[in-house]
């Protein structure tokens, strides 16, 4: 559940949930940050590996549209590989902490559970 959550938390920078799993979010969340700062092999497999990134393998048109440069042969998980170290990595790269902020919303419908929005800051 982690994992997915904190691949739409890259994908989108922003996600509504709980305030418990927010809470329990962001620590896996910074951890990802502190990884692509490092930008390294070591740091991007470890990466791969705790948000269980799959990478199937491309079709041979699919590959040659990705040689080209269109990124959109990709899976949304290569994609989101790619945001993490190319956007996210630089854009925390003087910050030594705090990366993300969570902000309690409303109380949902149905089981009255405290909602909130955690987010990535935008330095």
């Amino acid at each position: 559940m982690f994992a997915n959550m904190l691949k739409s938390l890259i994908e989108n920078e922003r996600i509504e949930t709980t305030v418990p799993k927010a809470k329990a979010l962001r620590r896996y969340a910074d951890r990802m940050i502190t990884l692509a700062k490092k930008n390294t092999l070591a740091s991007r497999r470890q990466a791969i590996g705790q948000m269980m990134i799959r990478f199937n393998p491309l079709t041979d048109k699919e590959a040659r549209a990705a040689r080209a440069g269109d990124k959109s042969a990709y899976n949304t998980d290569r994609q989101v590989i790619e945001k993490l170290f190319g956007t996210l990595g630089t854009r925390f790269a003087t910050r030594n902490g705090g990366y993300t902020r969570i902000i309690k919303s409303r109380r949902r419908v149905g089981d009255n559970a405290q909602t909130c929005v955690i987010e990535y800051l935008s330095e």
